[in-house]
C-alpha cells in the first residue's frame, strides 16, 4: 500500500500496515499531482491511503511474501526506482546501524526529522521498532524544535550537512551525518556514513565498515554485500551478482582499510587528460567566506574535453567571488588542474528533499 503521510501518522499507519504483513510505500503528499500520478504508476501499488487517511484501491500489483517495502530512489541523478526491501533486510540494517551507534532502548530516544519518503528517515523508525527504542517524528527539520527535542530527552538523530550546520550538534550523543559530503571537522559525536537505498541506509561510518557489511573496489568501483541489501527493483530485476554483490557505480579506494568514496563515477571530470573528481574541489570552495553554497561541473569544451566548472551561490550577491579568488583558492590544498576555468553564478542550487544536489538539474 501507498501511504501519503507524514510525521508521527504515518509512522501510526505503517505499523498498523506491518502488523497485517502488508508491504508499504511511502509516497510524499506534497508531490505535485502528475509527479505522483507517475510515480504510482511506475510501482504499482494495490492500495493509497491517503492524507485523512482515507484508503483508494488501485489497480496495482502485489508483493512476494516477506517483503516490507518498496520505496523510491532519491532521484538525484535520474528517474528513481523502486527498491524492495524484506523485513529481515530492514532489520538486518537496523541492527547493523545500532550496533555500531551503541543504541540501548534504556539510554536512548530516537529524533526524526528527514522525510520518511527516504531510506536514511525511514531508516530511524525501523531502528526505533526493532530495539524498541522511543521515537520522535517531526514533519519536517526546524532548528529550533530539534534542539528542544534535544534538550526533551532525544539522543540519537540523523541530519544532512546544511541541517546540522544549524543547531548545536553536542546536544546529542550521536548524530548520522549523510545524504552529501560530511564537512570536515565533524564533532567527535557525529558519524560520516555512506549507504543508498539499495543497502537499507547506512553501510560505512566514517570510512569504516558496519558490522555485517562486505565492501570491495573492482575497477575503482565499490561493491557492497550483506543481509541488508535490496530483494529487488520493482521491476522483479536484481541488480546483484549471482553471489551478491551490489556495484553502486560509486568510485572509491580502499586506503588502509578506510573507504574513501570520491563520487558517481558519471560525475568524473576529464580535462586535459588529467581525472577530477568534483567533491574535493567543493569541499575546497566551501571554506571560501563569500560562497553559501558550491557544485562543481564539467561543461564541454573543444580544447580540453572539458572544463572545471563551479557553480556558485555568493555569500553576498552583490559582491560575488571572482574566478581568479577560486583559482588560488583551489591550487592552495590541490593540484592545479583541479581550479576551475570556468565559474557560474546561481540563485540556488537544486536539490532533493533530502538535501543532495540534483546534478542532473545543473
Amino acid at each position: 500500500m501507498a501511504i501519503a503521510q507524514t510525521g508521527q501518522r504515518f509512522v501510526e499507519t505503517l505499523s498498523q500496515a506491518w502488523e497485517r504483513d502488508d508491504a508499504v510505500m511511502p509516497l510524499d503528499p506534497r508531490l505535485p499531482v502528475a509527479a505522483r500520478e507517475a510515480l504510482l504508476s511506475a510501482l504499482s501499488p494495490t492500495l493509497l491511503i491517503d492524507a485523512e487517511g482515507t484508503e483508494h484501491r488501485l489497480k496495482g500489483r502485489k508483493v512476494e511474501a516477506g517483503d516490507a517495502l518498496v520505496i523510491a530512489t532519491s532521484g538525484s541523478t535520474g528517474t528513481p526506482k523502486g527498491v524492495v526491501h524484506t523485513h529481515a533486510s530492514l532489520e538486518a540494517s537496523a541492527r547493523s546501524t545500532s550496533t555500531a551507534l551503541g543504541a540501548e532502548a534504556s539510554i536512548d530516544r530516537w529524533l526524526c526529522c528527514l522525510p520518511l519518503t527516504h531510506i536514511a528517515g525511514l531508516a530511524i523508525v525501523v531502528r526505533s521498532r526493532t530495539f524498541e527504542i522511543p521515537l520522535v517524528v517531526h514533519d519536517r527539520f526546524d532548528a529550533e524544535t530539534v534542539e528542544a527535542a534535544a534538550r526533551e530527552g532525544a539522543t540519537l538523530t540523523s541530519l544532512v550537512p546544511t541541517a546540522l550546520a544549524r543547531i548545536n550538534p553536542q546536544l546529542f550523543r550521536r548524530i548520522i551525518v549523510g545524504g552529501q559530503a560530511a564537512p570536515e571537522n565533524l564533532p567527535d559525536n557525529c558519524r560520516a556514513s555512506y549507504g543508498m537505498t539499495e543497502t537499507g541506509s547506512a553501510v560505512v561510518f566514517d570510512g569504516q565498515l558496519l558490522p555485517g557489511v562486505e565492501l570491495r573496489i573492482v575497477d575503482g568501483e565499490i561493491h557492497v554485500r550483506g543481509d541488508m541489501m535490496l530483494r529487488c527493483y520493482r521491476d522483479g530485476i536484481d541488480p546483484r551478482t549471482p553471489d551478491g554483490w551490489f556495484r553502486t557505480n560509486d568510485a572509491g579506494e580502499l586506503t588502509d582499510g578506510r573507504l574513501i568514496v570520491h563520487g558517481r563515477r558519471g560525475d568524473l571530470i576529464i580535462s586535459g587528460g588529467e581525472n577530477i573528481w568534483p567533491a574535493p574541489v567543493e569541499e575546497s570552495l566551501s571554506q571560501l567566506g563569500s560562497i553559501a553554497e558550491v557544485a562543481v561541473v564539467g561543461r564541454p569544451d573543444d580544447e580540453w574535453g572539458h572544463v572545471v566548472t563551479a557553480i556558485v551561490v555568493a555569500t553576498d550577491t552583490s559582491q560575488p567571488p571572482t574566478l581568479d579568488e577560486l583559482r588560488d583558492h583551489v591550487k592552495q590544498t590541490l593540484s592545479p588542474y583541479c581550479a576551475p576555468r570556468r565559474i557560474e553564478l546561481r540563485d540556488a542550487l537544486p536539490r532533493t528533499p533530502l538535501g543532495k544536489i540534483e546534478r542532473r538539474l545543473l
